[in-house]
């Protein structure tokens, strides 16, 4: 399925073309945040160049939905600089307003309102005729496979159906910066790669995105650069393969028959920094950088008559730069009903608003 991005005219509608002169989309620098005296953000530095896609990557509570809302101007910051789209997030926010499309991990659309009502809701919103906001209304729907469902209430909709109407409400003014925070989380595989071709068709119309995520499989599919961030720090930004390289050129992978054995080789092998278990226990992964390396390992578990059962090697994954770098496993997607099944309630609580206002005008 394709989907087509088409750019839309708004009263006062500043920065469709980004001025930014170093052609950089987003910038950040130094940027800090507290709440209540505890450091949430501790110098986050961020750079992502027009038309392209910056993964925010970060286990739960790393700081990665208080920076997006830090640059999508809904939270005010404790120190450092920021720009978006070439307007300033603190001193020109009304124009980060303008070039910015938010969708969170929760979708944010009224669920009483049809498919087509929210849409032309928010059309109107960005001062759209009322005939302009129906038409583009009409186009979001047949470009996000929601037509069908078009006169239905959302609360009839499933996860996957409600995610991809919130995307299409926030590219009602087809802004050319896009922030997606979380925007897969909880949906079942189908609804997931659909989303995933949005997003892809989004990219190679131009339009630059930063994404946050906690799953690696979603940042190394999509992003062209990866930021990893941790404790309010971005410990590591580079692309997939360049943080793939720092842990290795290769992995051995040996499995056990029990987790006793598997403890056992790694207390052996003594890599703990760069070793790990995987969550059955029974395996285990480090990194060799030669042939020989192996050979060493297997003498050295041998040596301690540590039995392995199997014995496999693989490129480094976005897993292994995850775990090297934050000492924890990244969560792997859920699989909830397949899309097409009403969800009824969303998952959660959206706990932080998705609306921006700027004189009537909302970027979501």
């Amino acid at each position: 399925m394709q989907y087509t991005v088409t750019r839309t005219d708004s009263p006062d509608r500043r920065g469709t073309t980004v001025t930014n002169s170093h052609d950089y989309a987003i910038r950040a620098s130094g940027l800090k945040k507290a709440f209540k005296g505890a450091t949430v953000l501790d110098g986050v530095d961020l750079a992502v160049p027009e038309g392209t896609m910056l993964a925010l990557l970060g286990p739960n509570g790393a700081g990665k939905t208080t920076t997006v809302r830090i640059l999508s101007t809904l939270l005010p910051f404790d120190g450092g600089e920021a720009t978006v789209g070439g307007y300033d997030v603190a001193r020109e926010p009304g124009g980060v307003r303008h070039v910015l499309g938010l969708t969170g991990q929760y979708a944010s659309v009224d669920e009483i309102l049809t498919g087509r009502e929210n849409l032309v809701m928010i059309g109107r919103l960005y001062h759209l005729g009322r005939a302009r906001a129906r038409d583009r209304a009409d186009q979001l729907l047949h470009q996000f496979n929601l037509a069908d469902a078009a006169d239905r209430a959302v609360k009839t909709y499933s996860g996957g159906m409600r995610r991809r109407l919130d995307l299409a409400a926030s590219l009602i003014a087809a802004p050319p910066i896009i922030f997606l925070d979380e925007p897969t989380t909880g949906l079942d595989p189908r609804s997931r790669q659909q989303m995933w071709d949005v997003i892809r068709d989004l990219l190679r119309g131009g339009t630059t995105i930063l994404l946050t995520t906690q799953y690696l499989e979603e940042a190394d599919q999509l992003a062209d650069r990866v930021a990893v961030i941790d404790d309010g720090r971005i410990i590591a930004d580079g692309t997939a393969a360049e943080l793939k390289e720092r842990v290795g050129t290769e992995r051995v992978e040996l499995t056990f028959a029990s987790a006793d054995d598997a403890r056992a080789a790694l207390h052996v092998v003594d890599r703990t920094d760069t070793a790990h278990l995987h969550d059955d226990a029974t395996r285990l992964s480090l990194p060799v950088d030669a042939p020989d390396d192996v050979r060493h390992v297997l003498n050295a578990l041998a040596a301690a008559s540590v039995p392995v059962n199997g014995i496999g090697l693989s490129k480094p994954s976005l897993d292994d730069v995850f775990f090297t770098l934050t000492g924890t496993h990244a969560p792997h997607p859920p699989t909830p009903a397949e899309d097409g099944t009403p969800t009824g309630a969303r998952p959660g609580t959206d706990t932080h608003p998705q609306t921006l206002s700027n004189s009537g005008a909302q970027a979501r």
